[in-house]
């Protein structure tokens, strides 16, 4: 390569300087991001793990005696997990307004913390009017968490660093999922009746307090934005804020002037990108609700009692994959996540389609497999092509527009909640055929974002 070509691939911020201090920005630059690695990654995974084992182990709860016990029909079991959905949504915009204002590090720990011991108090429910209220309170307290991950992963990370570790960040809820399955199995096995507490119980007060525990860890270990973190020198900061200026991804510094709340929700609700990304990813969390079935799915497959949560492991195993190498590709190729996204969901789509068709055991868990591999793969990078793609925007107004990507998406979970009835075990039609349609409507959504969203930037 010539010397001309080297200096047409610096970034600008390494311009006009020599080939010695090119090369010593550059492994500036490269320790940044480990160190940036190093503090966020392993803190957010492990919360986002508990926080995904905490909104969903009420379906292990359920078949390990809850809904028994409770007297809970199959209406007010949905009910119970539409309730968490209502207050999450509500809750996230105003949440991320907060978060981009104040300091992650307390913000974050504090509401974990919160939702932890809400947890552990699902454990002395005794009928559904108090499960539905603490289901409640947990969901108000999980609004926070999740839109605010996307605002510091896109605060912190250039677009073509992103798909990795939204990878990451998604993974967590993958593994969580078959975690969740082989905690809940040991539990309702082991536990079942220590201390006079029956097994479900325990599995929402050891779920509880590992959340509690690991809250007040993470106060130590997260970082702030780039703009006011503590944890970095004043040069690794204006390292960090310039790489992402670099990269057109808007930051501020600790001098700028700060968009008002109304400011930014207002250039948000104005970009056209906001809305066809929440359409796209209202489609993905919508067929994901797929994942609150998959002890009952795999219960009406003919496995029983604890076989039934160990099986629901090799279906995450699998999406696990998925996700690790649809991340790791990405990032090489950012400008075909748009396709590659559709084509997921159109696997999903194929899958689910398939379901309704074949009736055979053992064909049926096979496509339950690659069709949630393709669901949790679009998911993760779905929301690396919508942080990446408001990366123009300001951080208020990127925090806005993720918090609505992150909360109409998760609005589709309310009537998701009803696709899977106890009366139509164990064909469920109705639930697949719904599945499929959403499938092909995300499809069409993320084929027309690639076209739109390139044709705009330029690529």
């Amino acid at each position: 390569m010539s010397e001309l070509e080297i200096k047409d691939d610096m970034p600008k911020h390494m311009e006009q300087v020599s080939d010695d201090d090119a090369s010593q920005l550059k492994k500036e630059e490269r320790a940044l991001v480990r160190k940036i690695d190093i503090f966020l990654l392993p803190s957010i995974w492990l919360m986002y793990l508990l926080s995904y084992l905490d909104r969903t182990n009420i379906g292990n709860a359920k078949i390990a005696g809850m809904s028994d016990e409770l007297n809970l029909s199959s209406q007010e079991y949905s009910i119970s997990l539409v309730v968490f959905f209502v207050s999450y949504v509500v809750f996230e915009v105003p949440s991320n307004l907060i978060l981009s204002k104040t300091k992650p590090s307390i913000f974050l720990p504090v509401i974990m913390t919160l939702w932890g011991t809400v947890t552990c108090c699902m454990s002395a429910v005794t009928s559904y009017g108090s499960l539905v209220a603490l289901r409640f309170i947990v969901g108000i307290l999980e609004a926070g968490f999740a839109p605010g991950v996307l605002l510091i992963l896109s605060s912190w990370y250039k677009p073509d660093e992103q798909s990795k570790r939204f990878a990451v960040y998604i993974s967590a809820a993958v593994l969580s999922g078959a975690f969740g399955g082989i905690l809940a199995g040991a539990i309702t096995k082991n536990l079942d009746g220590a201390h006079g507490i029956e097994g479900w119980r325990w599995l929402f007060i050891v779920e509880g307090c590992a959340t509690i525990g690991w809250a007040i860890i993470s106060y130590f270990l997260l970082l702030d934005f780039p703009s006011n973190t503590k944890r970095l020198s004043p040069r690794e900061r204006e390292l960090a804020i310039s790489r992402l200026q670099e990269a057109q991804n808007a930051t501020y510094t600790a001098e700028d002037e700060r968009l008002s709340s109304l400011q930014a929700l207002r250039q948000s609700v104005i970009n056209w990108r906001t809305w066809l990304l929440t359409l796209g990813y209202m489609v993905i969390v919508g067929s994901s609700t797929l994942s609150y079935f998959y002890p009952t799915l795999v219960e009406g497959l003919g496995y029983k009692d604890a076989m039934a949560q160990y099986m629901v492991v090799p279906i995450y195993a699998v999406a696990f994959v998925a996700v690790a190498l649809t991340g790791y590709f990405m990032d090489k190729h950012p400008q075909w996540r748009g396709v590659v996204i559709a084509s997921w969901l159109a696997l999903s789509m194929a899958c689910s389609i398939a379901v309704c068709a074949v009736y055979n055991f053992t064909a049926r868990y096979v496509l339950l497999v690659f069709m949630a591999a393709g669901l949790w793969a679009s998911n993760g990078l779905a929301l690396s092509y919508s942080a990446s793609t408001f990366g123009t925007m300001r951080q208020e107004t990127r925090g806005v527009s993720l918090a609505l990507v992150n909360a109409l998406g998760n609005l589709a979970q309310i009537y998701g909640a009803y696709l899977f009835p106890e009366d139509d075990a164990p064909k469920y039609l109705m639930g697949f055929g719904v599945i499929s349609g959403m499938c092909a409507l995300g499809v069409v959504v993320y084929v027309v974002a690639h076209v739109l969203v390139r044709r705009r930037s330029g690529q």
